[in-house]
């Protein structure tokens, strides 16, 4: 055959080599895409306009997966009028089976509706909510690694020679995609959280004592504060009120998290300026509930605040909606479950004190629910009276707050901790 020979190549044929060609060199271009940006937003934005420009269509959508709701919701839609796309992401959500697109999810399999007005599958609700003419849509699943993440639909395209095939494969892309964006937004956020929850455990420790032990003459405070996360709502202070006075308050923030923590801060100020030359217990707690019921609704205070005279031994304590106290006098504990008013922030109400006097020797522990809450690997709780009952066999054990922690880390057995722990003790000595 003579190098200049000609051959023929039918019409048909040529056009469907070109389509494929045009095909591929759109894949390469979304391809592309794909790769620039692990931001989920600007994935989907980039890929559906490209997409939109392709099939020169008026809009283009992605419905996400809600597994939790079991529905589909608009997360990118792109239109000509941006309030379209607005009220498709803010009002509008289909349920499995629901329209075009929950057929799709639920069957898992792409669908071409040249006119939707003649289909019965067609939901006509989304265009009367925004005033959109949907008149023909392609939707394809995309389904990664997990399984469905979504549909994608382009709507009112006016390109014909399209490949169903190739856009079948670019979606694939795009779902494995998407999941990629997912896993790196969620690795981000975990991390921009562990760095928020250190600065708010580096924030919590600087309003506790710097010390953990106050030594003032016969009296000696002591506490240990473990929290069941990074930060807590368990809160402790001593305090000098005056001359010959050493003043211990142990509170328990409602909530857990960095809002309990930030409160707990805001308490342990407001505190500190209610008890400066305040020298009886009841009177800071009648000037610290205002303030605190101030707090946003839900958040408020169980407490316990004891002053005690370090000569004398005369002791005032108060309570709002605290655990009862224990007091190792004698070598006998009694449960000292004094007149307690409500947690503080809640209502208005008046609190007063109860006096005790302690003897050389004698012992008050204070402790948060979490003490007694503890639970192990079956849900079993310690529960309250074998907390007693383990101070009962140790009412002179030297460090019996470290005891009382091991005791409750052994029931335990590794379960993980629920609550926070906060044991507080006041030692009258000779």
């Amino acid at each position: 055959m003579a190098d200049d020979d000609n051959i023929s190549v039918p019409a048909y044929y040529l056009g469907k080599l070109e389509q494929k060609v045009a095909g591929l060199s759109t894949l390469i271009d979304i391809s592309e895409i794909i790769s620039s940006t692990m931001d989920l937003d600007a994935l989907m934005d980039l890929v559906m306009d490209k997409a939109k420009l392709e099939m020169e269509a008026e809009a283009c959508s992605i419905l996400f997966y809600n597994k939790q709701t079991n529905k589909l919701e608009f997360e990118v839609a792109l239109c000509g009028d941006d309030s379209t796309s607005q009220v498709l992401r803010k009002t509008i959500t289909l349920e499995m089976g629901q329209g075009i697109a929950g057929w799709v999810a639920e069957n898992l399999k792409p669908i071409i509706i040249d006119d939707v007005s003649a289909d019965d599958r067609f939901f006509k609700g989304v265009d009367a909510k925004t005033g959109f003419t949907t008149k023909n849509l392609i939707a394809i699943p995309l389904v990664g690694r997990t399984g469905l993440i979504g549909v994608a639909e382009i709507i009112n395209y006016g390109k014909k020679d399209y490949n169903l095939e190739i856009l079948q494969l670019l979606c694939r892309q795009f779902a494995v995609a998407i999941e990629n964006a997912m896993l790196y937004r969620e690795s981000i956020q975990k991390e921009r959280l562990k760095q928020e929850l250190e600065i708010a455990a580096i924030l919590q420790r600087s309003f506790l004592p710097e010390s953990p032990t106050l030594k003032r003459g016969a009296v000696t405070l002591s506490a240990l504060n473990i929290s069941a996360a990074k930060v807590g709502g368990d809160l402790y202070d001593f305090i000098e009120p005056s001359e010959g006075l050493a003043g211990v308050l142990i509170g328990d923030v409602s909530g857990k998290g960095v809002s309990a923590a930030l409160y707990m801060a805001k308490i342990v100020s407001d505190f500190r300026y209610a008890a400066r030359n305040e020298t009886s217990p009841s009177s800071v707690f009648n000037a610290l509930n205002p303030q605190l019921s101030k707090s946003p609704r839900g958040m408020f205070l169980t407490a316990v605040y004891v002053i005690v005279d370090r000569n004398s031994g005369e002791t005032e304590i108060s309570s709002a909606g605290h655990p009862p106290l224990l007091w190792i006098t004698g070598g006998e504990v009694k449960v000292l479950a004094i007149s307690s008013g409500p947690p503080l922030g809640i209502v208005p109400v008046e609190y007063s004190s109860t006096p005790v006097r302690l003897s050389p020797g004698d012992r008050l522990l204070m402790f948060t629910d979490g003490l007694f809450d503890a639970r192990d690997k079956d849900g079993g709780r310690i529960g309250f009276d074998n907390i007693v009952e383990f101070v009962r066999g140790h009412t002179t054990m030297p460090d019996l707050i470290g005891g009382l922690a091991s005791f409750v880390s052994e029931f335990e057995q590794g379960a993980e901790r629920a609550d926070d722990i906060t044991i507080v003790e006041v030692k009258f000595e000779d």
